[in-house]
């Protein structure tokens, strides 16, 4: 488990490799040292390439990160998070099957009751689960096929 501060101060961890984050974070992270800062120019081809993610980041953006790599430790496996949302086992994700599972992660994070905080934030999680089709969907069928998830989807690395 790869443990990184960037430009917000606050710690993001990930597993290096598993395909949780953007392929030029993979690729420029491999071989930091604990304490080692670093800047990362990632290319669009390595980044959210011509699509771009959302309202956040404009297709064709070059990235640039600052980053600190923080801490290097072990985690359990990956969990393949693919075949938690494929609900059907079609070997393809529908926005009520991605929706679902969103829903599901909002209400375990609290602690398996729905409180208000969450109660408004599934409300309002349509808006999340079209920006994860415009970056996922590359073919734009409206499913996710298990090539065009980006995120982890092997039960052991």
């Amino acid at each position: 488990m790869v443990h990184i501060v960037f430009d917000r101060d606050q710690p993001f961890t990930f597993q290096l490799g598993a395909g949780q984050v953007i392929k030029g974070w993979d690729q420029g992270l491999t071989d930091m040292c604990v304490g080692e800062k670093r800047m990362l120019t990632i290319p669009p081809e390595l980044g959210y390439g011509d699509r771009g993610a959302g309202n956040v980041i404009p297709g064709g953006a070059t990235l640039v990160f600052d980053v600190e790599l923080i801490n290097i430790g072990d985690s359990p496996p990956t969990t393949n998070v693919f075949k938690e949302i494929d609900e059907n086992k079609d070997m393809q994700l529908s926005r009520e099957e991605v929706s679902e599972y969103l829903k599901k992660q909002m209400v375990a994070a609290d602690g398996g009751q729905e409180s208000e905080d969450i109660k408004n934030m599934i409300a309002e999680h349509d808006k999340l689960v079209e920006e994860i089709f415009q970056h996922e969907d590359k073919d734009k069928n409206g499913y996710i096929s298990h090539d065009e998830f980006s995120g982890p989807k092997h039960d052991e690395l």
